[in-house]
């Protein structure tokens, strides 16, 4: 299995840069990962949110290949603890999936196709958070994952 997270954003931002690579060399240890960015949308002046939404969905939709598992973080999602999160990958490990991908959102969150799409949605937290910030705690969070079920001493109870 490989793990792939897709976001609507930046490719970067400088002061996330460091942290975001540290995690990703340390989370590729465990498992093949990928990030692929949606650039944000150009001229959203004359669009309405709900032309935004259907835009980046469909950007989103084009990276997703009809068996992969797809989970949207979303603030309206399910939330985990971080050991119920190493349990819900170890359950995807141990299926027949081959990708698994988790998806951050634009500015305005998921058109109804993306929902439709996906199969579960997970939330960080029921605060909001910038999109570089959440992908830092998102990819940290998976590597805390990794090493709770190989055991390593970085997850403390």
């Amino acid at each position: 299995m490989k793990i792939k997270l897709i976001i609507v954003g930046k490719e970067s931002a400088e002061v996330f840069d460091d942290a975001i690579d540290q995690y990703t060399k340390k989370l590729k240890f465990y498992i093949p990962f990928e990030t692929v960015v949606v650039p944000y949308l150009k001229k959203t002046a004359a669009l309405s949110v709900s032309e935004q939404k259907i835009q980046e969905g469909e950007a989103i939709l084009k990276k997703i290949d009809p068996q992969d598992y797809v989970v949207l973080l979303d603030e309206h999602g399910k939330q985990k603890t971080s050991v119920a999160f190493s349990e819900f990958l170890r359950k995807q490990m141990c299926s027949s999936l081959k990708t698994l991908v988790f998806v951050v959102g634009g500015p305005y969150g998921f058109s109804q196709p993306v929902y439709q799409r996906a199969n579960e949605q997970l939330s960080l937290s029921l605060m909001t958070f910038p999109h570089m910030m959440t992908r830092l705690i998102f990819i940290e969070q998976l590597y805390r994952a990794f090493t709770i079920i190989k055991g390593e001493p970085y997850h403390h109870e």
